[in-house]
């Protein structure tokens, strides 16, 4: 029966895929009002299908209704509607300037379609994160099938719902299951590749990508420091970092990994963080398992992977400042706060992912900013500090794919910058603009006049004019 379901899922990946690659020449010739239209059903989808969408989600990890529209829904939207806006622009030929050794030629920028594309979505925003990239994908005039996570099956099978009922499936499709149906489509030779996962799985996806050198765009991760120097406001920094460190758990890509807090304000500061935590998730002091709006980890793998860190950590000696509680019938894992932190400790070793937060102390900004370029280029950088001159010393002496002083995650929902990683936290950048080139051959183009042209006395053979031209060129141009 596995064998038969296999060759059956073989056989629809191959007859969507023909379809798609079909579909992604006319896409070629696709007006703007087209792909409107394609977005604007989308957009439609969404608001009609607003509560199925939030029942959706909650049933994989009990996410609140609150966050699923904030972090989920209202961020395609706003893509969607970003798109719809700029779209017309975004499309047009761009002209560049002629220098003076190209005189008589006009150039400019054409953006077409790369043509067929996957979009790989991890669990963790399950909705967000295979929509987005679809949003670009459809501005650019591109077919794609999507392959959602199988941790979150409400979702994904939303998520297919949505695509059958919105779209042909020669424009977008999408196939649920495990690792083997990302095998079968990592086969195809599609022409661009999107895939938002861990560092590790991204190594995979490229090596794929290569075999048919198809353009990639990796969204990673990575363990991402949040520092606060000795000028930073306390509890604004605690209030904003336990906001942005535990919403969805913990199990966000850009959420503080960890902390570095200049050693003369880390008593004050760890204080202001149980304080913060206890104001979101425990205002009525029955205990944060009680609360509504705290999500829960996804299954019962990553909750043991949770507890592992917090055991390594506390057996070489980390010390719990505040939580830890877990209750395994509801994948329930509690803000966790550590201290005593050492390199030899796995939860220093490799992306979190989940709600612990350590805390490490360090006496000046160079020792700080020399921690954090030691460890592989992180997703985000934040710093905390009233000194801007500390802010920018930061934000120049390290790499990371995105920066924000006195905030956390919020970067994600500016449309308008790029958002990526670099090196071990990604490649390739994604959202509005930046979204719809990752999906876009950026065409060259030429237009050379009929006849006499200022290349032509550069033809062989080289005469003395030819030579005097070409000694011009290199000593003046």
């Amino acid at each position: 029966m596995e064998t038969i379901a296999r060759e059956n899922v073989q056989q629809a990946i191959d007859e969507t895929f023909a379809a798609q690659r079909i579909q992604a020449k006319y896409n070629r010739l696709s007006s703007v009002k087209e792909r409107k239209i394609l977005l604007e059903k989308l957009q439609n989808w969404i608001k009609n299908n607003h509560s199925d969408i939030q029942r959706a989600i909650h049933a994989d990890f009990k996410k609140p209704y609150a966050e699923i529209d904030l972090s989920e829904i209202f961020v395609v939207t706003s893509e969607i509607k970003h798109a719809l806006k700029n779209l017309d622009h975004w499309v047009k030929p761009k002209k560049v300037p002629t220098p003076i050794p190209m005189l008589g030629t006009k150039s400019y920028v054409q953006y077409e379609p790369k043509g067929t594309s996957l979009i790989i979505a991890p669990w963790n925003y399950p909705f967000n994160l295979a929509l987005g990239p679809l949003v670009s994908a459809i501005a650019a005039g591109c077919t794609a099938i999507i392959k959602p996570s199988e941790m979150t099956p409400h979702t994904s099978a939303l998520l297919r719902r949505l695509v059958e009922e919105t779209f042909d499936k020669s424009q977008v499709a999408v196939f649920e299951g495990e690792v083997e149906v990302a095998q079968v489509l990592l086969s195809k030779p599609f022409d661009h590749i999107f895939f938002t996962g861990s560092p590790a799985v991204g190594k995979i996806i490229m090596k794929a990508a290569a075999e048919h050198l198809s353009s990639i765009t990796l969204e990673l991760g990575g363990k991402s420091p949040a520092v606060i120097d000795n000028k930073a406001d306390i509890k604004d920094a605690a209030e904003k970092i336990v906001w942005g460190k535990f919403v969805n758990c913990g199990q966000t890509c850009i959420a503080p990994d960890y902390i570095l807090v200049h050693q003369a304000i880390k008593d004050e500061f760890l204080k202001e963080l149980v304080q913060q935590i206890k104001k979101m998730y425990d205002p009525s002091k029955k205990g944060i398992e009680k609360s509504k709006d705290y999500a829960r980890i996804v299954n019962s793998k990553h909750l043991k992977r949770m507890k592992n860190l917090l055991a390594d950590a506390e057996l070489k000696g980390a010390v719990k400042y505040f939580g830890g509680h877990v209750e395994e019938e509801e994948n329930f894992f509690e803000p966790t706060v550590l201290t005593g932190l050492t390199e030899e400790m796995e939860v220093m070793q490799e992306e979190i992912f989940g709600p612990i937060l350590p805390v490490i102390s360090f006496a000046d900004l160079e020792e700080a900013i020399n921690y954090i370029n030691l460890k592989p280029k992180p997703l985000a950088l934040y710093v905390f500090s009233k000194d801007s001159e500390n802010i920018n010393k930061v934000f120049k002496e390290t790499s990371s794919g995105g920066a924000v002083a006195n905030d956390c995650v919020l970067h994600f929902l500016q449309n308008e910058l790029p958002f990526g990683g670099v090196n071990n936290s990604g490649i390739g950048k994604a959202h509005g603009h930046f979204g719809f080139l990752a999906f876009s051959n950026e065409k060259s183009v030429l237009k050379q006049r009929v006849g006499l042209t200022a290349s032509k006395p550069l033809y062989p053979p080289y005469g003395f004019a030819g030579k005097k031209i070409i000694d011009s060129l290199l000593k003046w141009f």
